[in-house]
């Protein structure tokens, strides 16, 4: 009898602390559910804005976190889309700069976010704007097909660190910033992100200026995989 009561405690013991450790997080965007991490195939189902799900492995897949929703069904979604997925600036990367913070509501008009994987949720960085289109803009800024800027910034020495290999075979070493619907959307699969009634405050600089951009860091996993500021809450002209 003691021998028995000992292993049902054990049992409820693990069964608490398994349960314990489980992390719950938040979906902060409507999004897909999907079989396995990446976009390549149809979604198994949905979720909605605020609900509630169980991360399986604490850490994300190829930009995916593995979960649990309430209902008990399993599936992949997209870490930007989830609470635990904004995470905090690490002093591994570089110590942000002063700022007024980012813009948390920009992220509704990033065009197929999951493509984003985050890596500090808000950065300041400072460096020269320089130009992203070969003398053919004299803004120096390339018109995304979903409405955004694809700009270049040469990053001051102490932010070198947060270039990859894709920002230097690709982007001319530089390091991407994105503003969100600056331009008309051409893309009919971006309409959604950036409706006729949404108008970004954020502004360019003139090419050759020093500037501080504050934003989202992220990695693009399309492409090269090159990293960005996207999307950018403010870009400020400094000496």
């Amino acid at each position: 009898m003691f021998v028995r009561k000992t292993l049902r405690f054990s049992v409820l013991l693990v069964v608490s602390l398994c349960s314990a450790l489980a992390q719950e997080t938040t979906v902060l965007h409507p999004v897909y559910l999907r079989a396995d991490p990446s976009t390549a195939n149809p979604a198994i189902g949905t979720l909605r804005k605020g609900a509630k799900v169980t991360l399986v492995e604490a850490a994300p897949k190829d930009g995916f976190y593995h979960v649990k929703t309430m209902e008990g069904k399993e599936g992949w979604v997209g870490a930007t889309y989830l609470a635990a997925g904004i995470q905090e600036p690490t002093a591994e990367l570089a110590a942000p700069l002063p700022s007024t913070g980012c813009d948390a509501t920009l992220w509704d008009h990033v065009y197929n976010p999951q493509r984003l994987i985050v890596n500090q949720k808000c950065i300041s960085v400072t460096g020269t704007i320089v130009d992203a289109t070969n003398g053919k803009r004299s803004d120096g800024v390339r018109q995304e097909p979903d409405g955004d800027t694809h700009g270049w910034l040469k990053v001051d020495p102490q932010f070198k660190n947060l270039l990859n290999a894709g920002n230097m075979s690709d982007e001319g070493g530089n390091l991407v910033y994105e503003i969100v619907c600056k331009f008309k959307v051409s893309q009919a699969g971006a309409k959604g992100a950036c409706p006729l009634t949404y108008h970004t405050p954020v502004q360019l600089r003139a090419v050759g200026s020093h500037v501080q951009i504050v934003g989202s860091y992220v990695q693009d996993t399309n492409h090269a995989k090159w990293m960005e500021i996207h999307p950018v809450t403010q870009i400020t002209v400094i000496p």
